[in-house]
């Protein structure tokens, strides 16, 4: 025979002990780091298909000292996951706790490197030479020894944002390290800095590439 009271204690137990986690779950992802895998070549060389990598969220601290507000202000070189705009975030409780946990979480994110800050001009041109492709900033040649290829740009069409223009505040402008195989902000314009969800610092699968990301 079942004795009640040991099967409510039980019971009790296991339903404490599961709030427990799916709280401390929360609490390590939103305020420490979470896990995530590339699911594309866009950051190649820097990263490749199913590369396992740790995003921190520690950055946001800094400016919850200063600003009392919950957000990431990266710097150019950055690699960061963010939510594209293509991306509709729902509002409900299923939704934000899917973010939140990553559970059952189908919201797209996509892992681009900073490369121009807000208020900032930005210019991609053609050397009409050789056929390669720079970035400027400020009207001055941006160093990236961290692209694939200058070489491997798709050409600018009227409708992608290849400049110049200036980055509006509060927005940030991202690619991919291979430029020839990345929609980006050339695509989809400068991203609001909500819809970042952090940076991405470490490799830690497979351990053939095992170590911090630059």
């Amino acid at each position: 025979m079942i004795d009640s009271e040991k099967l409510k204690a039980g019971l009790k137990e296991t339903y404490e002990t599961v709030i427990f986690v799916v709280v401390a779950v929360i609490l390590i992802r939103f305020f420490i780091a979470e896990l995530r895998w590339i699911p594309s070549g866009s950051m190649i060389p820097t990263l490749v298909e199913h590369d396992r990598i740790v995003v921190e969220k520690l950055t946001k601290f800094p400016n919850f000292i200063n600003n009392k507000k919950f957000e990431n202000t990266p710097k150019r070189g950055d690699i960061m996951i963010f939510y594209p705009p293509s991306t509709e975030l729902g509002t409900s409780f299923k939704d934000i706790f899917c973010r939140l946990t990553g559970f059952f979480c189908k919201d797209i994110a996509y892992i681009k490197r900073v490369v121009a800050l807000p208020g900032e001009k930005f210019e991609i041109k053609r050397d009409s030479k050789t056929g390669a492709n720079y970035v400027y900033i400020n009207d001055k040649r941006l160093e990236e020894s961290y692209i694939k290829s200058e070489f491997e740009y798709p050409e600018c069409s009227q409708d992608m944002f290849c400049g110049p223009f200036i980055i509006p505040e509060d927005h940030y402008f991202m690619m991919g390290d291979n430029r020839g195989n990345s929609i980006d902000s050339r695509y989809w314009g400068p991203l609001r800095k909500e819809r970042f969800i952090g940076r991405a610092v470490f490799i830690f699968w497979p351990l053939t590439n095992l170590g911090p990301l630059k």
